[in-house]
């Protein structure tokens, strides 16, 4: 981390450290050092440490920071934007500031850090504070400490539950009020996180925007230790496409899945033939790359290449997706927090906490694309909090709501997203933007389609765009 970042991190810590409740925006400390944060306003609010009970003893305040970026003109009212992970801080918003004002025009956008990211309180202050040897990651000897100071304080560490995140962003919508309309857009984790704050009774919501929205929490077919089941459903599909089309099919001279599984053959007596895929394990990078539209579409052509002994393709869509991520990150509070990760997705989200390295092992010895958290949800390192009334529950009355969704989602699996709609639709009006041949994070992922189709739903118009969000590029 440089010098710069550290003295900009500890100035906007400094508001975190003096904040009282209700003490409104203020020009951001970091405000002129980069073009996305340009005119932001930055708060704190301080809510109560465990409003659920999920603890079971006393809990100190959390300080839960705020980022406020002002509409251009008059203002229609606010969106909040509620970011995804579990783990990720509002920072992973900040780079797609054009795209999101395009999304909410005329509104002012806010954007908090949840609970245990960020600049907010975290789970291990020390160990995760920007100035750290690591910064908001975790490096070196700060694992060991960090991991041991929570296994030591369980109670601490369970107070970082999903349904207190959701009762910090209720509270934050009743202190915070907007003239005009309210609008709470989620992605990802963060769509499961705004229908808890809905069922928990937040009020003065004028509509929901869930982007890439995940699966019922009782869902066992889609739930987190099934992601790579998912992956390769996914990854299938696009082989199967190429088979289907006439120019992919014809270049590849034979179906794909013959020539990837040879590929896979040949690289298990031949590990050299992977020096140009990171780690060296082709199912999960292939899987990783279902999250990047464009570069989910060249997979083909990276077996192909990779079978004749070339890596120019691989090398390429590297490139590429390095150019596509950079507008997530970069900024010092982007790294997601680990422990808040493995806290919220073993109590929430995996349906089989029994699950051994060597069941995990064996089901991805079937698979043609995998991903790393089945095996990450194997023997969680620190205390997690039982679920509480909350799970799988469902808003008894939900407002207007938007599903953004790519029917290639590697993460969120499309037919998990609208069996979830058809049981929210028992609550209020659900619509669905289906994005054709699109990955996860619509909203980032994708043309100006599905910006289009938020942007009707804000402002109250039909939503018959008939647009195409992604092109297919076989």
């Amino acid at each position: 981390m440089t010098m710069l970042n550290r003295v900009l991190s500890a100035a906007l810590l400094s508001i975190i450290a003096g904040a009282a409740h209700g003490a409104g925006f203020a020009p951001c400390p970091d405000a002129a050092t980069r073009p996305e944060l340009n005119g932001s306003l930055c708060a704190t609010e301080r809510v109560p440490g465990d409003p659920a009970g999920a603890s079971g003893g006393p809990a100190a305040d959390i300080a839960l920071f705020i980022r406020k970026f002002p509409a251009m003109g008059a203002s229609r009212g606010q969106a909040w934007l509620i970011a995804g992970g579990p783990g990720e801080s509002g920072a992973s918003f900040y780079g797609l500031l054009p795209k999101l004002r395009e999304s909410f025009p005329g509104f002012n956008l806010i954007v908090p850090d949840h609970r245990g990211t960020g600049l907010s309180t975290r789970m291990c202050p020390d160990e995760e504070a920007a100035g750290s040897t690591g910064g908001a990651s975790l490096d070196g000897a700060e694992w060991g400490t960090c991991f041991a100071s929570l296994n030591a304080n369980p109670a601490y560490a369970r107070q970082f539950s999903q349904t207190n995140a959701a009762h910090d962003l209720k509270l934050l919508l009743e202190r915070l009020p907007a003239r005009g309309k309210t609008y709470v857009y989620g992605v990802s984790y963060g769509t499961q996180l705004v229908l808890r704050t809905v069922a928990l009774g937040a009020a003065n919501i004028d509509g929901v925007v869930l982007d890439s929205l995940v699966s019922l929490q009782d869902d066992d077919k889609a739930d987190l230790s099934r992601r790579s089941l998912v992956a390769d459903a996914v990854g299938r599909q696009i082989l199967a496409g190429c088979d289907a089309s006439a120019r992919c099919s014809a270049r590849m001279g034979a179906p794909v899945e013959t020539i990837y599984r040879a590929l896979l053959a040949r690289a298990d007596k031949d590990p050299a033939l992977l020096a140009a895929v990171p780690g060296g394990n082709l199912k999960r990078f292939f899987g990783s790359l279902l999250d990047v539209p464009t570069a989910a579409s060249q997979i083909p052509a990276m077996i192909k290449d990779l079978n004749e002994g070339r890596a120019d393709t691989v090398k390429a869509v590297l490139a590429d997706v390095e150019r596509q991520m950079a507008p997530l990150g970069g900024f010092p509070q982007t790294p997601p927090s680990i422990p808040l990760v493995i806290v919220i997705s073993g109590a929430e989200n995996n349906l089989q906490p029994g699950r051994t390295v060597e069941e995990v092992r064996k089901e991805e010895a079937g698979l043609l694309f995998t991903s790393s958290l089945p095996g990450d949800l194997v023997g969680a390192p620190l205390p997690l909090y039982a679920r509480d009334a909350w799970f799988a529950r469902l808003p008894e009355k939900l407002p207007p709501t938007l599903v953004i969704h790519g029917d290639r989602d590697g993460k969120t699996p499309h037919d998990a997203a609208v069996r979830h709609i058809a049981a929210l639709r028992k609550a209020g009006p659900v619509q669905l933007h289906t994005a054709r041949e699109g990955g996860h994070f619509v909203l980032w992922s994708d043309n100006s389609c599905a910006r289009h189709t938020v942007a009707k739903f804000v402002l109250g118009s039909q939503l018959k765009t008939g647009c195409v969000s992604v092109a297919s590029s076989h």
